[in-house]
């Protein structure tokens, strides 16, 4: 039975330390509860554990969630136990006699949440034991790797469509940070979803700051960046095992702690550098891409790539697992036209034309993602088919620095123009030999060599032919057609330039400022004491050590920084704390109250303000918040207004009601950011 409104925030908040929803959960917590299968996409850190965590808690039973990651399991079930849930996990790295113990709970009732893997759901004998229990529902997590025309398809995700077969009864939910709206339709399909809720929340994550720098010296340009950000944790991506060890030493031998993760390591040393990330007692881990799933770690401040990745979805998924809790991070990629070819080599080993000529334009987007000199966040965006409304992200290097593009629209129509002459019917590496003047077989076989085009652009070279076919996709000037052998044509809006209604600039890669990412500084305008801010990071990693969990389990950062900001002294001031929930109170409350007691007061503290109770009205608090927030009211619509008067109906304060302003998503959101507002 579906619990009724009211009954949800005060759950939210003992288990969890939250005052309000984010933007999709309760809707579909409340299409849980009411034994709705459901869908969702949503970014990583957007708060997906909690969609089925707190059911969990509230309806009758056990969930039970399909995890990819048996070193995910220990970190999420640890984080579930300390806000309070009856939690377990059953996998292979356990001994008989701890599964025998799960099972136990499992069958007397004590567990509301189980994680397991997909392998695992496949063996006859876990099944029986399910059957045996009562289940609330199946939450199945990365979902995404059930689809094949998913970046990361898995064949154990397969045994995931008898779910519905085993259990018709029970509702099944899938959750995923990186599915597009083609991997969205296989997999609702693949898990025989019945009138499932389907939630395809923003993917736009605006704490993240995207940066492509051109690649020279990388282990030169790795080490500036960290050493501008010393003491951040966080991830380096490289593309081969022997990159990721040349790297880790390299950076070993300058003074940083950091330590190599990928497949060819043992399975002990790549848990115990693991551990060592999540543990805080390194700050940096050199990976390949099978580091990362398995990651739940929220204080992460930077993600480097290397090298580039295979796909967006990799990328998207690699940057998401920077920031997770909501404070700004980096994200920076080193990018080389080199890196293509490798991943090339890569793709041609694969048989099949059809999955060849998904990974080739897979491969060709992530290419113009890092070539394109447009909005990182919009290109991002674009690709799971959502639309970035504002002009300037301000986030990444291409809105930081806007005008540092060059006129390109001669050149546009050159090589337009070279495309139409050679017939349509040939690749970008083609193209751009006619126009630097290439004197090779197939140039000469097609007569090539006579066409008008021919060596008119050899002086600025191929990388930057490659750049502008690119960027002329990425404007349907050109269309890149799918399959094994991509050929170019001239696409409908190539008529704008023709007409010179059109003009093009685009910013060389190979001249672009090496400027490094900002510093992720805090963005609003409250301070807090970084003395006290490491005395109370100091206690949460020895109160971590001593309870052997990771210590973003105990507290996120963002929790340590409100307590440095506001300095609580009382329980009654430490409970309205961003993850303060009654059971972590009971447990920490009292050592962080200690220390907060004892460390000097400074003198410009910022008072905490307490939330104002609701508004008796909804056109008073409209009328409040126009009068405390015009710049950011001004360019709203009713529909916005109506969205509020939901959310003012669950009986918000005007406080909690202006936070929900900074949590909206596309031009609302980046306008509050834009004007320093934080709720």
């Amino acid at each position: 039975m579906q619990k009724k409104d009211t009954d949800l925030h005060a759950p939210l908040k003992k288990l969890f330390g939250f005052d309000t929803f984010r933007e999709n959960q309760k809707e579909i917590i409340e299409s849980i509860l009411g034994g709705r299968d459901a869908f969702v996409v949503m970014p990583t850190g957007g708060g997906k554990s909690l969609c089925y965590q707190l059911p969990s808690h509230l309806l009758p039973g056990c969930c039970v969630v399909i995890s990819p990651l048996i070193s995910l399991m220990k970190d999420q079930v640890d984080g579930a136990r300390e806000n309070g849930l009856r939690a377990a996990f059953m996998n292979s790295s356990q001994t008989a006699a701890e599964r025998r113990a799960v099972t136990d709970d499992l069958n007397a009732g004590n567990l509301n949440l189980l994680y397991a893997a997909p392998e695992r759901l496949a063996l006859n004998s876990f099944l029986e034991k399910l059957k045996k229990i009562r289940i609330s529902l199946f939450a199945v997590d990365e979902a995404h790797c059930i689809s094949e025309w998913g970046h990361e398809f898995r064949p154990d995700y397969l045994f995931l469509s008898s779910l519905r077969e085993h259990f018709p009864t029970v509702p099944i939910t899938a959750f995923t940070a990186t599915a597009t709206e083609e991997v969205q339709r296989d997999t609702v399909r693949k898990l025989r979803l019945r009138d499932p809720l389907q939630v395809r929340a923003s993917f736009d994550r605006p704490n993240l700051d995207y940066r492509v720098l051109p690649k020279s010296r990388l282990d030169d340009q790795i080490l500036s960046f960290l050493k501008e950000h010393p003491g951040e944790s966080g991830i380096i991506y490289r593309t081969t095992r022997k990159d990721v060890e040349a790297t880790a030493a390299f950076l070993t031998g300058h003074g940083i702690k950091a330590l190599p993760y990928h497949a060819g390591l043992g399975d002990l040393e790549r848990t115990r550098n693991q551990e060592a990330f999540n543990r805080d007692d390194i700050h940096v881990v050199v990976a390949t891409i099978a580091f990362g799933m398995g990651i739940d770690k929220s204080n992460v401040r930077f993600i480097l790539h290397g090298d580039l990745p295979k796909t967006i979805e990799n990328y998207y998924q690699e940057t998401g697992r920077a920031g997770r809790d909501g404070l700004p991070a980096s994200c920076v990629l080193y990018f080389s036209r080199g890196d293509i070819v490798k991943l090339k080599f890569f793709i041609n080993q694969i048989q099949d034309p059809e999955q060849h000529g998904i990974a080739t334009g897979k491969l060709n987007a992530m290419v113009s993602f890092a070539s394109v000199s447009r909005c990182r966040r919009r290109q991002l965006l674009a690709y799971f088919s959502e639309r970035y409304e504002p002009d300037n992200c301000e986030a990444c290097d291409i809105c930081s620095s806007p005008d540092e593009g060059v006129d390109a629209t001669g050149d546009a129509g050159v090589l337009i123009k070279a495309v139409a002459d050679s017939g349509q019917m040939f690749g970008a590496a083609h193209v751009v030999d006619i126009l630097c003047g290439s004197n090779n077989k197939k140039i000469r076989q097609y007569n090539h060599d006579a066409l008008t085009t021919y060596g008119s652009g050899k002086e600025r070279g191929k990388d930057y032919w490659r750049q502008l076919i690119d960027e002329l996709i990425s404007r349907d000037l050109l269309i890149r057609a799918r399959g094994q052998y991509p050929t170019l044509s001239v696409g409908p809006a190539a008529a704008g330039l023709a007409l010179g209604s059109l003009k093009i600039s685009i910013r060389p890669i190979a001249a672009a400022p090496a400027k490094r990412a900002p510093s992720p500084a805090r963005r609003d305008a409250r301070d807090y004491d970084g003395d006290l801010f490491e005395e109370l990071r100091a206690l949460r990693k020895t109160i971590a050590d001593r309870r052997n969990v990771p210590p973003f389990v105990v507290f996120h950062d963002r929790t340590l920084i409100e307590m440095a900001t506001f300095s609580p002294t009382t329980e009654e001031q430490m409970q309205p704390l961003y993850g303060m929930g009654e059971v972590k109170m009971g447990k920490y409350g009292g050592e962080f109250l200690e220390v907060i007691r004892s460390h000097p007061r400074r003198e410009d503290r910022i008072p905490r303000q307490e939330p104002s109770p609701p508004d008796k009205d909804w056109t008073s608090t409209v009328e409040r918040i126009r009068t405390t927030h015009p710049k950011a009211y001004a360019p709203w619509t009713e529909e916005d207004d109506a969205q509020l008067e939901r959310r003012f109906k669950e009986q918000l304060s005007v406080a909690q009601l202006a936070e929900l302003f900074a949590r909206k998503e596309g031009a609302i959101r980046s306008r509050l950011r834009k004007i320093g507002l934080t709720g």
